[in-house]
């Protein structure tokens, strides 16, 4: 293996990331991410507005990777049962960018896609609505969620959802989601 860890390391330097995770996203996980966002964000002495904003959204970010994360299909060729994700923290000056990624089916990326676009194409106001709108007509998919996840991601973020569907094979895509929070 010709693997190089100064050169990821000047990479993850020049780009500004934080934070950078590839693997399985486990409960535990979720927690200790928190609390080592919390811990950097304190130490580098941020407003408690966006130290709320980044923290709320990543815990969106992450419940979404936990809950709807789709098998890796490197992996399943392999025999091997594997759902896992990748995620990063990149500050750049006072802005701040989520960016999360994760294998999903086919058959699910033109409702997904549909969805971004519909919440992308609202105004504040009519997010607030549709949030609402959501939350009261109490339909769940297939794994639990109401939809209500980016949603309130773009409500809290302010910005519009940046997204991309890579495909990968006939049966998987790899969706990328860059969140920006600024103050």
């Amino acid at each position: 293996m010709d693997l190089d860890i100064f050169d990821f390391y000047d990479k993850m330097e020049k780009n500004n990331i934080m934070l950078s995770f590839k693997g399985d996203i486990t409960s535990e996980l979720l927690t200790s991410i928190l609390q080592i966002m919390e811990s950097k964000m304190d130490t580098m002495e941020e407003s408690p507005k966006i130290k709320k904003k980044v923290y709320n959204i990543l815990v969106e970010c992450l419940q979404n990777l936990y809950h709807h994360i789709d098998e890796n299909p490197i992996a399943s060729a392999n025999g091997e049962k594997d759902k896992t994700a990748i995620f990063m923290i990149v500050k750049e000056g006072d802005k701040y960018s989520i960016i999360t990624g994760n294998y999903m089916y086919n058959d699910s990326v033109s409702l997904m896609k549909g969805r971004l676009e519909k919440i992308n194409a609202m105004s504040k106001d009519e997010l607030k609505e549709y949030y609402k709108e959501v939350l009261n007509n109490g339909e769940m998919s297939e794994k639990g969620g109401g939809g209500l996840g980016m949603i309130d991601i773009a409500r809290k973020s302010g910005k519009p959802l940046e997204f991309q569907f890579h495909p990968v094979d006939s049966k998987h895509s790899f969706f990328s989601l860059n969140i920006n929070i600024a103050q």
